[in-house]
């Protein structure tokens, strides 16, 4: 339960929280992670903001003509990064609201 005497506190605080998470959101495009697969011969380049932004592919994976397997490579180099950039976020978001546990922000 919240003290009434303390409720100004609160809501200074959920506000500060509020306009870092604002801050956190905007910038979150601009943070990058990647991943290969294939010893490198894939390269997937997700944002924050879980969205794939680059593809890197390696011609000699192209000249191979093996359209399976280069299915795989990008599968797994996708879903590595976009791993890489969920796990970026929820340190992010535990960073800014001190380990709290706040259900929807993760």
């Amino acid at each position: 339960m919240i003290n009434p005497l303390n409720a100004g506190g609160f809501l200074k605080q959920a506000r500060i929280l509020q306009e870092k998470m604002a801050k956190f959101q905007s910038e979150a495009g601009f943070k990058k992670v990647s991943a290969t697969s294939g010893g490198g011969m894939v390269q997937a380049t997700v944002n924050g903001k879980q969205e794939l932004v680059e593809l890197k592919i390696e011609s000699e994976i192209l000249q191979a003509q093996d359209s399976d397997m280069l299915k795989d490579l990008i599968i797994a180099a996708v879903n590595e990064a976009l791993k890489k950039s969920k796990d970026l976020v929820g340190e992010e978001i535990k960073s800014l609201t001190g380990g709290l546990n706040i259900p929807g922000l993760s």
